[in-house]
């Protein structure tokens, strides 16, 4: 449980901020309230990135002490008030062109106009985050170098397509145009860009870490930096986080248009995913759950093909969570029938 004290720490200050605004809103049955729906969101939170917690953990794992504390530092404060705060009053300053205090003010004053301005440009941040995320899945799914599949020969055959250059890339483009039937003409370019955006951006923290690596192997001071961390790795990461989060965020307006008692409630979420990610890291769950980062990249592939069709169709958030939990508990299902396979096997080998 230590991994997890910040954690409970962080909860009981942000809840209690939860029904002190909730109480000076309107007493004591709305501090209630509040503190109810903070913690709906938090567990909204948790289940919609603990696969973003496992792909993390598969990053982490060969990082040095001091960058997993940076992670868990500046990492989580770029997560919480960055990407769950900043982020959305960056874009709706920007669509509505208005100053940022301004934009604040109104997610205070009126936040059924701020929801209505965030949730106008979904279609974008949808393609942006849908793009960067199924790079991800296609990547870890067209990875040649891979020794374990969980899909057994089918997945084996997908790996080897791995060796045609920039296979990846070329489906997300083709996903990418595919999608631009599910908008209206007048949104069609803008979201075209923003997908772009998102494919760009994975390439180019892709091509920094090669990069990296390369300086790495000629023992410049840069690569014991990557040795010892991941510069590119942690703006991987950094980027992963913000494709998850703002899907989070506007969900989040479902529940409700407060967006204190949303900044709090995901807060403790994003805070919790942090933990589960060190804890993964410090108890080795990865090597004793084989497939569990297989089952995590699958419900990233399902979230981001989920992201791209919200652009259209409306999915429950229940729906999301449940999907990518469902990954995870199948894949640690199969992690142990594999491990008591192996076991059995050493067992008659002995005999």
């Amino acid at each position: 449980m230590k991994h997890f004290r910040i954690s409970f720490l962080v909860s009981f200050i942000c809840l209690a901020l939860a029904g002190w605004w909730g109480y000076t809103l309107g007493g004591w049955s709305a501090a209630l309230s509040a503190f109810g729906v903070a913690l709906i969101l938090a567990a909204m939170e948790v289940s919609l990135s603990f696969d973003n917690a496992v792909v993390n953990a598969s990053v982490l794992k060969n990082w040095d002490e001091f960058w997993q504390k940076l992670f868990l530092g500046l990492g989580i404060i770029i997560a919480v008030f960055g990407m769950r705060l900043l982020f959305p009053l960056v874009i709706v300053a920007v669509a509505a062109d208005m100053g940022i205090m301004d934009v604040w003010t109104l997610a205070l004053n009126d936040p059924k106009t701020y929801s209505m301005h965030l949730t106008n440009h979904h279609a974008e941040v949808a393609a942006f985050g849908g793009m960067f995320l199924l790079l991800v899945f296609l990547n870890f799914l067209f990875d040649d170098d891979k020794e374990v599949h969980w899909l057994g020969h089918f997945e084996q055959k997908l790996g080897a397509l791995g060796k045609v250059s920039s296979i990846a890339v070329m489906i997300a483009l083709a996903v990418l145009l595919g999608c631009m039937s599910f908008v209206a003409e007048a949104q069609k370019l803008v979201v075209l860009v923003s997908g772009l955006w998102g494919i760009l951006v994975y390439v180019g923290v892709d091509a920094l870490s090669s990069l990296l690596e390369k300086e790495e192997e000629g023992g410049s001071e840069v690569g014991d930096m990557v040795k010892k961390g991941g510069i590119g790795g942690f703006l991987y990461l950094e980027v992963l986080d913000a494709s998850f989060s703002f899907d989070g965020v506007i969900g989040a307006f479902a529940i409700t248009t407060d967006v204190v008692i949303i900044m709090l409630g995901l807060a403790i979420g994003a805070m919790f995913v942090r933990s589960m990610t060190v804890y993964l890291v410090k108890k080795g769950t990865l090597d004793q759950f084989v497939y569990l980062e297989h089952g995590a990249h699958y419900a990233i592939g399902i979230l981001a093909v989920i992201m791209l069709a919200s652009m259209k169709f409306h999915v429950p958030e229940i729906f999301t969570g449940l999907i990518g939990v469902a990954f995870i508990a199948a894949s640690v299902w199969s992690s142990v029938r594999h491990r008591r396979r192996q076991q059995a096997a050493g067992v008659s080998a002995v005999k």
